[in-house]
C-alpha cells in the first residue's frame, strides 16, 4: 500500500478530545477508536488509506484489526509518530491530533495534519 495515504492516528489525543469517561477504561477506548476507525475508515477521503493507530501507556497492547494497524509505543507516542512520518520517505502522510507540538515535529518532515474530529463525530 506504498501509494496509500498513510494516516497515523494519536489514539491518546484523539480519545481524550471527548469527555465520555475514557479516563476510566484507557484501553478499551482505543479499542473503540480503532474499531470505529476500521469501519469508517477517513471519512471524506477518497482513495485506498493505510492506517496505523499509535498508542501508549494503558492501551499497550491492543490488537490490530484489518483496516487498521495498531502500534504499541514502547516509549512516547509523539516519538513513535514522529519516527512513522519520518520513515514513510515521500509517502503522502496525514497526522490526526490535536497536540501543537506534534502538529509543528510532523509538519516539519512534511506531513499534512488534522484534527481530532477528522476521525471522530
Amino acid at each position: 500500500m506504498s501509494d496509500a495515504l498513510l494516516v497515523v492516528v494519536d489514539a491518546a489525543n484523539v480519545v481524550g478530545s471527548v469527555p465520555d469517561g475514557w479516563w476510566r477504561d484507557r484501553r478499551g477506548a482505543a479499542e473503540r477508536l480503532r474499531d470505529r476507525l476500521a469501519v469508517d475508515g477517513l471519512p471524506g477521503r477518497d482513495g485506498p488509506v493505510e492506517i496505523v493507530l499509535v498508542v501508549e501507556g494503558a492501551a499497550r497492547g491492543v490488537e490490530s484489526v484489518p483496516g487498521v494497524r495498531v502500534e504499541s509505543a514502547p516509549g512516547s507516542g509523539d516519538d513513535r509518530m514522529v519516527e512513522l512520518v519520518a520513515e514513510a520517505g515521500a509517502r503522502p502522510v496525514l497526522v490526526v491530533t490535536a497536540d501543537r507540538e506534534l502538529r509543528r515535529r510532523v509538519g516539519e518532515l512534511g506531513a499534512e495534519v488534522a484534527g481530532p474530529r477528522t476521525v471522530r463525530p
